[in-house]
């Protein structure tokens, strides 16, 4: 339900392409089966779900009213601690995401017409790449 509730309140005018129960069924026996899940929840109540795995993050939704707290941010961060090269789809028109993602250091790599995705709607690829960590010699230490 955070899905459809956030993506809807970014981008009213998508196609409503499947029902609650085929969102579910998608969830249950594909994400849950091939990602790790990971939910946020504020007063017993979902508010933010991520679904990665295998250098993807596939699913990312923060509900409308708590959107801007960090939730968001924190489950990207724990998503990327798991992963060294990130990649993600996100739609053109939806500018809050892309500011999103480009504030945490991911870049666009790719734009399409949305012939691509079953909405139809024009997107955008996403990286995301580790820096590696700086080697010091001792000699390096001293200067």
């Amino acid at each position: 339900m955070v899905r459809r509730i956030a993506l809807w309140h970014a981008l009213p005018h998508l196609p409503d392409l499947h029902t609650p129960v085929e969102d579910e069924a998608f969830w249950r026996t594909n994400l849950l089966m091939k990602c790790t899940v990971l939910g946020a929840f504020i007063d017993d109540r979902l508010a933010g779900v991520i679904a990665y795995g295998n250098g993807w993050i596939e699913q990312l939704y923060v509900l409308p009213d708590v959107q801007g707290i960090g939730i968001g941010t924190r489950l990207l961060s724990l998503a990327v601690r798991d992963m060294d090269d990130v990649r993600l789809w996100t739609f053109q028109q939806n500018h809050r995401a892309r500011a999103f993602y480009e504030a945490r250091g991911f870049s666009s790599v790719e734009e399409t017409d949305g012939s691509g995705n079953e909405e139809g709607e024009p997107d955008m690829l996403y990286h995301w790449h580790r820096l590696p960590e700086p080697v010091y010699s001792a000699d390096s230490l001293r200067n």
